[in-house]
């Protein structure tokens, strides 16, 4: 049974987040709120989970353009290359906040991952979601939930959310409502920065 899980953005309680965690650990799938839309993860080191998530994508997994989601950058050096100074400042500027910055993938990507070159780097400006990936230990592999209504391209409403969703999922984190603006996307890996989504995030960091 799908686990519907409330929590306070800015009291998150420690017991509730320890069993999202222990459901991640085991393989599951959580969505999650964030800064911006609401979040399908699961566990960066599960690749039963991963392959869970692109099957409901409907991608690759080799393929994927999934983000990483961190809770600080403390974990920059585990799945990207070395960056120069000028694109560490931006990312101090960005961070936490609503963006997704496109990074040079390093050589130790999980396994899975291995032949990207390029990986989505995400820290939320969202203490439910930055406490999950603190108390895990390592990032969480997220993507957004998209909705098919033509009108509607982000269900905000965790309710509604779990609704639909709690046969896919192991747990819906209720985190009160989402936005449904998605994260400004620009990609770092060339000499200049290079805006490929214009979303939340405004692009006066640049």
């Amino acid at each position: 049974m799908t686990n519907f899980i409330k929590i306070y953005e800015d009291n998150p309680n420690p017991k509730e987040i320890k069993k999202i965690v222990d459901i991640l650990k085991k393989g599951g799938l959580v969505i999650y709120p964030t800064d911006t839309v609401y979040g399908l993860g699961c566990d960066i080191t599960n690749t039963k989970a991963l392959e869970k998530i692109a099957r409901i994508k409907g991608v690759k997994l080799q393929k994927a353009n999934f983000s990483f989601i961190c809770n600080d950058l403390s974990h920059l050096s585990d799945y990207v290359k070395q960056i120069d100074t000028p694109t560490y400042k931006l990312l101090k500027r960005a961070f936490p906040g609503p963006y997704t910055f496109i990074l040079p993938g390093s050589n130790s990507l999980p396994r899975i991952f291995k032949k990207k070159k390029t990986v989505g780097i995400r820290i939320p400006d969202n203490t439910i979601a930055r406490t999950i990936v603190s108390v895990l230990g390592n990032p969480i592999i997220s993507t957004s939930i998209h909705d098919e209504d033509d009108i509607l391209e982000y269900t905000t409403d965790p309710e509604l959310i779990f609704e639909k969703w709690q046969h896919l999922v192991d747990c819906v984190v209720d985190g009160g409502y989402g936005d449904n603006n998605a994260s400004t996307i620009i990609d770092l890996t060339d000499s200049e920065p290079r805006v490929i989504r214009e979303g939340k995030g405004s692009l006066s960091i640049l």
